[in-house]
């Protein structure tokens, strides 16, 4: 299947600046593919800490767009490769994925959860909702989708690390499944992964895999929006691709999220955006 690129451009998720310039930084490396473009609204980005729903009509007003442009990409037998931006670009591109496919399971690779609701974020940063959100449980998020929403129960979050106490809570009553950086340490890639795709596959049509670069250690990839210590390092986040390569017949649909170019340093995190993306490119 031929893979087609889709820039996710856009930051209103998250109150550092930067992710929404990534995609373009990685995209300008594979101009013989098709590629298509979705950059933000212009609206004033909102920042008030008392904002527990920050630049909501923008994010909706982004994804409502990338939402369909990935769902024409599906229905032109494409494979979308959505490359953003913050992580609420994943809302659109998982939730258009499974308005084609009928059912899907979801493997969301990355430090956060990402499954605060409304009723339970601190920040008001949306990006902290995005998983959430394709389980259903944000619909203030999501009035452009008419499908099925992904079931918790092949909701899987691979190298978390960083979880609110409230996330916590949703992500148990909901009956998520996650496996943490320290699991990825003890067991390796390869069993931990062997075990995301059987949940997330399980009584479905395949798989959307959303990869946050997050997942990977700052000190080896700087260029993210909201970094955390003490994650995977570079073997082990080209492992995961690898694992990916070779089980792509279930995927039906993939996001590298969250480089920021204004926080990287010396093209660390962008070189290994960057060989991840070749990887999947060729293999896929």
């Amino acid at each position: 299947m031929n893979i087609s690129l889709i820039e996710a451009n856009e930051d209103l998720g998250v109150n550092v600046d930067g992710a929404d310039l990534g995609p373009n930084v990685l995209t300008s490396h594979f101009k013989d593919h098709t590629i298509y473009k979705v950059n933000k609204p212009k609206v004033k980005k909102e920042r008030e800490k008392e904002n527990l729903a920050k630049n909501l009509d923008g994010v909706n007003e982004f994804d409502e767009e990338l939402y369909n442009i990935v769902k024409k990409v599906k229905n032109d037998k494409q494979f979308p490769l959505t490359i953003g931006g913050d992580h609420t670009i994943a809302i659109s591109s998982a939730l258009a994925s499974i308005s084609v496919e009928k059912s899907l399971g979801i493997i969301w690779i990355d430090a956060h959860g990402d499954y605060n609701t409304f009723d339970t974020t601190i920040t008001g940063n949306l990006h902290g909702l995005p998983l959430a959100a394709t389980n259903g449980l944000c619909d203030r998020l999501t009035s452009f989708h008419k499908g099925n929403f992904y079931k918790a129960t092949n909701t899987v979050i691979v190298g978390a690390r960083d979880l609110d106490l409230k996330e916590k809570i949703n992500l148990k009553e909901n009956n998520v499944t996650i496996f943490t950086t320290a699991e990825i340490k003890e067991k390796g890639v390869q069993k931990i992964m062997q075990e995301a795709f059987k949940i997330a596959s399980q009584d479905t049509n395949g798989i959307h895999i959303s990869y946050d670069l997050d997942v990977i250690d700052p000190i080896i990839a700087p260029g993210v929006s909201v970094p955390a210590n003490d994650g995977i390092n570079e073997e082990e986040a080209m492992e995961i691709t690898d694992f990916l390569i070779k089980n792509k017949d279930k995927i039906k649909s993939m996001d590298l999220v969250e480089y920021n170019p204004t926080r990287d340093k010396e093209d660390k995190t962008k070189n290994i955006a960057l060989n991840i993306l070749k990887k999947v490119i060729a293999n896929f």
